[in-house]
């Protein structure tokens, strides 16, 4: 089960939302697209097409291209870094995994014609199955819970039955749940009426997916969730829980330091075997960019300090005392080792 935490404008949420079901179209998995805002078959008819490896290669090497010549105008100002090795942008190993696509174009009809793909769109369900009520729950997540059980059995996807049928994985990608839309008000009030609904939702699934060959990606609009202990919830009954942030609108879309990317991502929790906790990811600062074909996660690199007026000495006498005053009163000495009330 993988969390995403929408941006505030919802635009690159929907990339890495789409990018995970273009990805279940190439590999031959069967597809589970749920939503309360746009229709599934809409979600599908935009999702990108994939790139092959000549086109990825030439991609690739264009990006090197222009990230060699940007090196190149950075180190003119920062002339005694020209020595320093490179650092590798991206997070991922040199071996392939998984395909690429091109944003520029959506994917071919052909693509679709091997692929079984289910939807649930709920305006659709309500005007099909007006009375149906659940007691423990919000009437859509009931909806959505039953439709899901029902594919998992009728399609051969339950672990514990064995089916006579070739095993495939179902992809299920859930969007923006939580939002008024799914009848939910944790967008909308500090208190909400049924504030357990959402997570009675995420506890039964997470127990259909545990018995089931499938996988899901949820996005959820975190920002909208006043309420803090909801999603201390929703991400302690996720695997992986991941945050993006966008420059748009904000302070650093303006920044010079951040003019590279276009937002964060925060990886909150990754899934660690054999624990009954989850790890915290390692590598906390990450950004992406969206060129034109691509959208890309990589290393943040802000450029290097080139004041003279601070010695190393006195950033190493910072750094301590910083650390020192943040385990007793969680703030940061700045320039100096005493704090200024």
């Amino acid at each position: 089960l993988v969390f995403t935490e929408e941006d505030k404008y919802g635009v690159y949420s929907s990339l890495l939302f789409k990018y995970f079901l273009a990805e279940g179209v190439v590999c031959g998995h069967d597809l589970f697209v749920a939503s309360a805002k746009e229709h599934p078959d809409s979600i599908l008819k935009e999702l990108p097409a994939p790139l092959l490896d000549e086109q990825r290669n030439e991609l690739g090497e264009e990006a090197t291209a222009v990230k060699s010549e940007d090196f190149q105008d950075s180190m003119k100002i920062a002339w005694r870094y020209q020595n320093l090795p490179k650092m590798e942008a991206s997070p991922t190993t040199s071996t392939k995994f998984g395909h690429y696509y091109d944003l520029s174009k959506t994917m071919s009809p052909e693509l679709f014609q091997p692929i079984k793909w289910h939807s649930f769109y709920l305006p659709e369900e309500l005007s099909l199955q007006p009375t149906v009520k659940t007691r423990s729950m919000n009437s859509a997540y009931g909806r959505l819970l039953l439709s899901i059980q029902r594919i998992i059995s009728q399609e051969g996807f339950d672990g514990s039955d064995p089916q006579k049928k070739q095993k495939n994985i179902l992809r299920i990608g859930i969007q923006s749940l939580g939002s008024l839309l799914w009848g939910d008000d944790i967008c909308c009030s500090d208190t909400p009426e049924d504030i357990h609904s959402l997570t009675k939702f995420l506890y039964v699934l997470r127990g259909l997916l545990r018995k089931s060959l499938s996988a899901c990606v949820i996005t959820i609009p975190a920002h909208l969730i006043e309420n803090k202990a909801i999603m201390e919830r929703v991400t302690n009954l996720s695997d992986t829980v991941v945050g993006l942030e966008s420059f748009i609108g904000s302070e650093r879309e303006t920044n010079p330091l951040y003019k590279d990317y276009h937002g964060l991502v925060h990886v909150r929790q990754i899934p660690q075997l054999n624990s009954l906790i989850c790890d915290v990811s390692d590598m906390k600062d990450l950004a992406f960019r969206l060129k034109r074909k691509l959208f890309t996660i990589e290393r943040l690199h802000l450029p290097p300090d080139l004041s003279d007026t601070v010695s190393r000495t006195s950033k190493q006498e910072l750094a301590g005392s910083a650390k020192l005053l943040s385990s007793g009163c969680g703030a940061m000495a700045i320039g100096k080792k005493h704090l200024d009330f």
